[in-house]
């Protein structure tokens, strides 16, 4: 997909807003789970939207704000909670649901928009 792709101008244009806003969504949903993390990286990755290191470090990709907020909230949820349980288990999902009672109808979403099905705004 072309607005997938890395460019290296678009990703200085947008880190910081991106850094902006994923701080602000961390702050909010961590509020309830009170996880501890060592830091945040905006990065420009090829096909990921997020990760969480051993560490505890949380990496989000930059082009997190071109997406609908409510998919943004779902994949930050998603690797806060990569804080508590590292796998994808029914512990996991049930970390997810406190916040996004919703996240598989958001994770169908982001398939759609990856696979350029629906729009981004919507």
């Amino acid at each position: 997909m072309i607005w997938m792709r890395r460019n290296r101008l678009q990703y200085v244009r947008f880190r910081e807003s991106a850094r902006t806003l994923v701080h602000e969504r961390i702050n909010h949903f961590n509020y309830m789970y009170g996880f501890e993390f060592g830091r945040v990286y905006i990065k420009n990755h090829k096909s990921r939207w997020g990760s969480c290191s051993r560490k505890g470090n949380l990496n989000f990709n930059y082009k997190i704000i071109f997406l609908p907020s409510e998919i943004a909230d779902y994949i930050i949820v998603h690797e806060l909670c990569h804080l508590a349980e590292f796998n994808h288990s029914k512990r996991f999902w049930s970390h997810v649901f406190r916040a996004i009672p919703d996240h598989k109808r958001r994770r169908k979403h982001l398939r759609l928009i990856e696979r350029g099905r629906v729009s981004r705004s919507g």
